[in-house]
């Protein structure tokens, strides 16, 4: 954690000066007054400056970042992140070479390197930040793989009259089918089973 030592005619401008050395705002810092300023004898014999420690506070995203980047650098990847923010949160998207073994199989390497991310932002939050990690739009192309998988097995429910029961899937997953399907006509659908293992159902209404 970064600490500088500034001093000043006046408290502010000692702060002021710190802030500026910092390149930050207020809000990333925690102030210790170590000196108050004296005027001296005759406003001139003995004067002292205010003397300030500024602690600079460390940004939730970018601790995530660097976390990241350790990883990325310890994989030996050429990796370039790219931050968004939406009302939802926060997005980091993975540009390179050679991401198909961050991504894993259905994700699974990025499932797990995304909760890593989340577990390293939130401990430098006050409040609890959503962090979503992409590589090279796999999450959309997902998307479109499960909504695509959705129908289809919407149209097999419909023909056999049986429920289809889909493989074990992370909530956001799961998100996708029930949203998918949550206007069908013909079919619904539910969750059955316990975290891991918790599934889709499709059935007919």
């Amino acid at each position: 954690m970064k600490k500088i030592v500034v001093t000043g005619k006046t408290i502010d401008i000692a702060v002021t000066s710190g802030l500026e050395q910092l390149r930050t705002t207020e809000n990333r810092v925690k102030v210790h007054v170590l000196e108050q300023p004296a005027k001296g004898l005759f406003g001139l014999i003995g004067a002292r400056d205010a003397k300030v420690e500024l602690e600079l506070l460390p940004d939730a995203m970018e601790e995530a970042v660097l976390f990241l980047q350790d990883v990325l650098r310890t994989m030996q990847l050429d990796v370039r992140i790219e931050q968004k923010e939406d009302k939802d949160g926060f997005e980091l998207h993975m540009h390179g070479a050679e991401l198909g073994m961050l991504i894993g199989r259905r994700g699974q390497t990025l499932d797990a390197l995304q909760y890593l991310v989340n577990i390293v932002a939130n401990r430098y939050s006050d409040h609890h930040l959503r962090v979503v990690l992409d590589a090279e739009q796999f999450r959309e192309r997902r998307k479109k793989t499960l909504r695509e998988l959705a129908n289809r097995l919407a149209e097999r429910v419909i023909r056999t009259k049986k429920e289809v029961v889909l493989e074990p899937m992370p909530p956001q997953e799961r998100k996708v089918i029930h949203a998918q399907l949550q206007q069908h006509p013909k079919v619904r659908t539910f969750s059955r089973g316990d975290e891991p293992n918790r599934r889709v159902v499709i059935v007919l209404r």
